[in-house]
């Protein structure tokens, strides 16, 4: 009888905790720390933009310890990034929802500004649900039971042009919303925020939606909307008055269709932060509230910052309100929020040893990957294929095989080494280092008949379709070579090379890096060629470094 009752003891213990766990935390791997850009002041306190790189549109949640956000990623894959958090300053890639972009033929070649706007995320039974939208599609749903994946493939929610910023809501009987913003340019309707109803799974809308808020005369191209519940109240969260100038709305009403009444809860003030608007509203295991938002800051891209956020009269004010006024503007230093405990300073990953069989998480392509067009290995390289695009790209704007990173600081530096491998029956094979945008420059080798060059690129309009400009520089005997770009306040991009890894010469003009569309400018490598035979030649990467300018 005693083994019984110990062992029914033992289930129901095991019962209780297994109704008590609610998602295993995130595995802490190796704690990357940048040498251009930390948020964690190391004294308490952090300094804005937590995120300083182009993670445009976030959401966030909270998991227990554990903090969640996603980003847009337009037309880069893999797409929809998953960066995780104990604190909301110290943040990790862990991983992309979005291994491949449907529909897949489409996007096997860039389609610039298309593909993932602004995502949400959420929790719900157990599982991590991501709605994205894609502007000439529709809405898609992903699922996970782990943020860092293997994610769903993407299930049409909602299918139709123009439909963009969607968010769900589940109600505590299991009913299910999805609140959207308009996309003028593609729905012919802008400026207005519909609820629609969905079915209790949340993989397909069942209505044709309701107008909850018309913003044409007070908070014009309103879109984004994040809707939450709280005290009885529904709040919409939504930006308006345009991305780089705009400013943070909140509605609320004690019914999810309305009448909400409205209140702009944060803008720029006489604070240095332009256009503070479109986020996640995030509260702490010991009950702080925080608000993540982007800031556009033009050829950088909207980076990410932190924004304490407080309840008054059951509305929300974000950032500082000295006078009472309910109306907040955005902080640069703040205290640290309190979530327990103080977590060790860690950043999203930048440089590269190219040291480990799985491509490092901060690298995109500008399309649907193919396998012919890299290879990773466990001999400390990274290998990339001449490959020959189709014969309508103008310029390497159109080029797909293209593997970039975002800018992860106002001024860096970085650099790669590599080895460059012609095909000797081929011509015109190039790899190189390049930083990319509606106009873009770099620096390449070029395989010619009678040996490798080394050459300047600059192409300005690129998204225009103007050709590029090549300059040789100087014949190569040796094909391992060290190429680097310092970028320094406002987007500046001085090019230079080096045969030894010591000795650097300037090579080019300065170049003035420009946005791409939708996002901010972008840095990488590539490795491409003009005719196809058989086989390519190829450049072996040994690493990419990003420093602090020299």
């Amino acid at each position: 009888m005693k083994l019984y009752f110990t062992a029914l003891i033992i289930l129901l213990s095991s019962i209780v905790f297994a109704q008590k766990k609610t998602v295993a935390p995130v595995a802490a791997g190796p704690q990357y720390v940048s040498k251009v850009w930390v948020a964690d002041l190391g004294n308490g306190t952090y300094k804005n933009p937590v995120l300083n790189a182009d993670y445009s549109d976030p959401d966030a949640i909270r998991v227990g310890n554990d903090f969640y956000l996603v980003s847009s990623s337009f037309e880069d894959i893999p797409g929809l990034p998953i960066l995780h958090s104990n604190d909301l300053v110290n943040w990790t890639i862990i991983g992309h929802a979005l291994t491949r972009q449907p529909p897949f033929d489409h996007f096997n070649k860039p389609r610039h500004g298309d593909g993932v706007w602004a995502p949400a995320i959420r929790y719900h039974n157990g599982e991590f649900y991501i709605y994205y939208p894609d502007p000439d599609y529709g809405i898609y749903v992903v699922k996970a039971k782990n943020a860092a994946g293997p994610w769903s493939n993407p299930v049409m929610v909602y299918a139709g042009a123009g439909l963009i910023d969607p968010c769900p809501l589940w109600e505590e009987d299991g009913s299910a919303y999805l609140v959207h913003g308009w996309a003028g340019s593609r729905a012919g309707i802008k400026s207005i925020i519909t609820v629609n109803k969905m079915n209790t799974e949340g993989t397909k809308v069942t209505d044709e939606g309701v107008m909850v808020f018309d913003g044409h005369e007070t908070d014009p191209t309103v879109e984004g909307p994040k809707i939450y519940k709280r005290n009885g109240y529904y709040y919409i969260f939504a930006p308006a008055g345009g991305v780089p100038t705009g400013w943070q709305l909140v509605l609320r009403s004690k019914n999810i269709y309305g009448p909400y009444e409205r209140k702009v809860v944060m803008d720029q003030g006489k604070s240095a932060t332009n256009g503070p608007h479109q986020g996640a509203w995030v509260d702490t295991q010991t009950g702080e509230d925080w608000f993540l938002h982007f800031q556009d800051k033009g050829p950088y891209g909207r980076v990410t910052h932190l924004q304490p956020m407080k309840w008054v009269n059951n509305w929300p004010v974000i950032g500082l309100d000295p006078k009472n006024t309910g109306k907040g503007e955005p902080v640069s230093v703040y205290k640290k929020p309190n979530v327990g405990k103080v977590y060790p300073i860690t950043t999203p990953a930048e440089s590269d040893e190219f040291n480990d069989v799985k491509l490092g998480l901060q690298w995109q392509w500008m399309a649907n990957p193919k396998s012919t067009w890299y290879a990773t290995t466990n001999a400390g390289y990274l290998r990339l294929f001449s490959y020959m695009a189709p014969d309508t790209i103008r310029n390497l704007w159109d080029a797909p095989n293209v593997l970039l990173q975002k800018t992860p600081a106002d001024e860096f530096m970085a650099t790669t080494k590599f080895t460059f491998k012609p095909n000797a029956k081929l011509e015109n094979e190039r790899a190189g280092l390049v930083v990319m945008g509606f106009s873009y420059a770099g620096l390449a080798l070029k395989s010619k008949k009678d040996g490798i060059c080394l050459v300047s690129i600059n192409c300005k309009n690129a998204e225009k379709g103007k050709p590029e400009k090549e300059d040789v520089l100087m014949k190569v005997t040796d094909p391992t070579v060290y190429f680097r770009v310092k970028v320094t306040a406002g987007t500046k991009c001085r090019f230079s090379y080096s045969l030894d890894g010591v000795k650097f010469t300037d090579a080019g003009d300065e170049f003035q890096a420009e946005v791409g569309r939708w996002i901010g400018c972008k840095v990488g490598i590539f490795c491409t060629r003009a005719t196809q035979i058989n086989d390519s030649g190829f450049a072996d990467f040994d690493w990419f470094r990003v420093e602090a300018v020299k």
